[in-house]
């Protein structure tokens, strides 16, 4: 079960590698797959929906660190 989760969470979070800016669109576009994967893994709705949108909340217009990729500075959000 949680391999299942953290490979789907890694594809997610894949699209936003090599990107100099976390932009609505990639970052929403991210949300939306870990926001399903949550789901597939039996997370309730409230919980998966509430934690995507404050991470995108977060996420949005933030720079990305010289020294992490877009995914890794998510994943530093998370």
């Amino acid at each position: 079960m949680f391999e299942t989760l953290s490979d789907k969470l890694q594809v997610a979070l894949g699209d936003l590698r090599g990107r100099g800016r976390l932009d609505e669109e990639s970052v929403g576009k991210a949300m939306r797959e870990v926001r399903l994967a949550l789901l597939e893994a039996d997370v309730n709705f409230e919980v998966a929906k509430d934690f995507t949108a404050a991470v995108k909340a977060r996420a949005l217009g933030q720079d990305v660190l010289k020294s992490l990729s877009p995914g890794q500075q998510v994943v530093k959000i998370v």
